[in-house]
């Protein structure tokens, strides 16, 4: 039986910024020809766990906080797969933040687009992670850049702001380019903002700052892109497109070597493993 999936239009508000997150990553994997069977988008909680209904791809929502580790078993049993993770601030910066620290280190070649937004939307506009300080009784916010630039093994970084979209459209090819080509883990934050209970358009309108429109700007500098980032911020800008790029080496190109057999594509009938576990059977036997 063959049942075809018709992505399902979006249930966010009409101007929130996920909009424009999904149009990028459907405009991205047109751009770079990615068959549909060959690619997963698995999302988190919040208002952009929702985004793998509205993809024309494999899809999976994942438990609060956890995409990145399932996002990474589906590259592990299926290393041919283009895979996608998505989620928002509260769901990778609060419970899921020790999975994206080590997605940083171990670099594996799957793509995590994390739309930023300040609050926790779903339920209600509570501040996350990244809410700004405000007064001294609010907490400082959390730079998922900097955190990046700090781990050794971290190989693509950028930031785009989803109301400008031409900017966002590529670097969200850049991103899928990255992991396609097996060159590690590709992390795009997008200021995506939420009308309802953040409205932060025409304040981040005016702040965003394109470092690649920088002169001399050197994406492959990890020095640099620390410097630019901490003093765009001490200026109150946001920095925002590809500010990374390196050739650190993929998770899984330390194990996937020439005439590896994909785990997801390996028989497992009984006939042809029937010695394999009677031979088990009679180790443990008692």
């Amino acid at each position: 039986m063959t049942i075809t999936f018709t992505p399902s239009h979006p249930i966010w508000c009409a101007g929130c910024g996920h909009f424009g997150v999904k149009n990028a990553i459907v405009n991205a994997l047109a751009a770079i020809d990615q068959p549909a069977h060959d690619t997963m988008v698995l999302a988190g909680i919040g208002c952009s766990g929702t985004i793998q209904n509205n993809i024309d791809s494999y899809g999976y929502h994942a438990l609060h906080g956890r995409v990145l580790p399932t996002a990474l078993g589906v590259k592990l049993a299926n290393p041919d797969l283009m895979v996608i993770a998505a989620g928002g601030d509260g769901d990778g910066y609060a419970i899921g933040a020790g999975h994206l620290v080590h997605a940083f280190k171990r670099n594996p070649s799957v793509v995590y687009v994390l739309m930023n937004n300040g609050i926790y939307g779903l339920t209600k506009g509570q501040r996350s992670p990244t809410a700004e300080q405000i007064d001294p009784t609010t907490e400082r916010s959390i730079d998922g850049i900097s955190l990046g630039l700090s781990i050794p093994g971290s190989s693509f970084l950028a930031r785009a702001y989803s109301g400008a979209a031409d900017q966002l459209n590529a670097v969200m090819v850049a991103a899928l380019q990255h992991a396609a080509a097996g060159r590690g883990f590709a992390f795009v934050e997008v200021m995506s903002p939420c009308v309802t209970y953040n409205d932060t358009y025409a304040d981040w309108s005016g702040r965003v700052s394109d470092v690649t429109a920088m002169e001399g700007y050197d994406p492959t500098s990890r020095i640099a892109a620390f410097s630019t980032v901490h003093t765009l911020a001490e200026q109150g800008r946001i920095p925002t497109g590809l500010i990374y790029q390196s050739d650190a080496p993929s998770y899984e190109s330390a194990w996937k070597k020439e005439g590896f057999d994909v785990p997801a594509r390996i028989d497992v009938s009984r006939s042809i493993h029937q010695n394999s576990y009677s031979s088990i059977m009679e180790k443990y036997a008692f």
